[in-house]
């Protein structure tokens, strides 16, 4: 699945998530809303990196470090297509700015503390 793929998938389910809130009289959530929900799926991943490297112990294993990162995915392409962000673009470029800046770090002279 490609990028594109991944963000028309997110936005299918989003869209059944605003179904859902508006059955439950709840509203359809806004930018933020999904901001907010992603730093709560950040402390979730946390936790189970912890896990994976045996730092504390929680229930899900494996699965569970597949599903918060996979949370935390849905939030990224939810957020960069609802603010006009070509992700796939914004990533090479900021990739690519970072490459060089690491390249002319290490070719600099170092400098004695």
């Amino acid at each position: 699945m490609d990028i594109t793929e991944a963000t028309a998938k997110a936005n299918r389910l989003s869209d059944l998530f605003d179904e859902l809130n508006e059955a439950n009289g709840q509203k359809a959530w806004t930018g933020l809303d999904i901001a907010l929900g992603f730093v709560g799926d950040v402390g979730d991943l946390v936790r189970q990196v912890q896990v994976a490297e045996n730092v504390r112990t929680y229930p899900g294993g494996r699965e569970a470090l597949e599903h918060e990162l996979a949370d935390c995915l849905w939030s990224v392409l939810m957020l960069a297509d609802r603010y006009g962000v070509d992700l796939a673009a914004a990533y090479a470029n900021t990739m690519a700015q970072m490459e060089t800046r690491l390249a002319a770090k290490l070719a600099a002279p170092h400098e004695a503390p």
